[in-house]
């Protein structure tokens, strides 16, 4: 028989190769406020894993899972920011990687687990100074993914 002890807030479902963010890492990548994302832990808005000492981590997945939901309650709201673009097919994403050599540069997103790549102008890159950790949307056109700075 197992003792009583104090419900854990932590997620019980395994974690398969997620990377753990500390509090402060994670509600940077999500704009809100430490106290803000420490809340949401509170109120159970947000998963997170507790380490051996005690202290809260939060997965990627769940970051990820949290970035489009961030940006609005529904799918009008989200796309309020977007107006000035025609395309529909808008996935937000972090950035995980951006490498530049030359006249081009590839940017890679994390769109909730997925990643995404693009090929684009060394130029844009620099022009959107865009960076790893950055939030950022696919524009995905015909058979072109394009990414925007959010």
């Amino acid at each position: 028989m197992a003792s009583a002890s104090k419900p854990s807030r932590a997620r019980t479902e395994p974690l398969h190769r997620t990377e753990l963010l500390h509090l402060r890492d994670a509600a940077v990548q999500l704009g809100i406020s430490f106290p803000t994302i420490k809340q949401w832990i509170y109120k159970k808005k947000i998963h997170s894993v507790r380490t051996a000492g005690g202290h809260h981590r939060i997965p990627q997945t769940e970051v990820d899972r949290l970035l489009y939901r961030a940006r609005g309650h529904n799918q009008s709201e989200r796309r309020i920011g977007y107006q000035r673009i025609s395309g529909r097919n808008q996935l937000v994403g972090r950035i995980v990687d951006v490498r530049v050599s030359g006249l081009v540069g590839q940017v890679t997103l994390s769109v909730g687990g997925q990643l995404i790549t693009s090929l684009i102008t060394s130029s844009a890159i620099r022009e959107m100074k865009l960076k790893k950790g950055q939030t950022a949307a696919a524009l995905i056109k015909a058979t072109e993914v394009m990414i925007i700075r959010v």
